[in-house]
């Protein structure tokens, strides 16, 4: 049997103070190929350490407002995967109940769930 091999790459281009100023990224199965965005949160599970690494970037250039809807959508994002993975049909409740007050406070309007 053949296994398929995916690569996903992130570019990120910096100032002289390493401050991300370009963000592109590309996935070629998905048909990506330098898209620009202007945050990527990445999160890797580190089976041996039992802990998550981490890669947060954003540009100078994402506004705040942009910011706060692609935080609340993460956060749908994740309670989605999170009921997918558990099954766990309350704390999947509570998770959709904080993501409904995060865009309450925030005055999200629009926001994407």
């Amino acid at each position: 049997m053949l296994k398929k091999k995916s690569k996903i790459t992130i570019d990120v281009e910096t100032d002289e103070n390493r401050i991300p100023e370009k963000l592109t990224w590309s996935a070629q199965d998905g048909g990506i190929n330098d898209e620009e965005a202007k945050a990527a949160f990445l999160s890797i599970w580190d089976h041996n350490a039992q802990e998550t690494l981490r890669i947060d970037l954003w540009t100078k250039e994402m506004p705040v407002d942009e910011m706060k809807k692609f935080f609340h959508q993460i956060f749908v994002g994740m309670t989605d995967t999170f009921q997918r993975a558990t099954d766990d049909e309350k704390m999947t409740e509570t998770m959709k109940d904080f993501c409904d007050y995060f865009a309450e406070k925030l005055d999200i309007k629009d926001a994407k769930k």
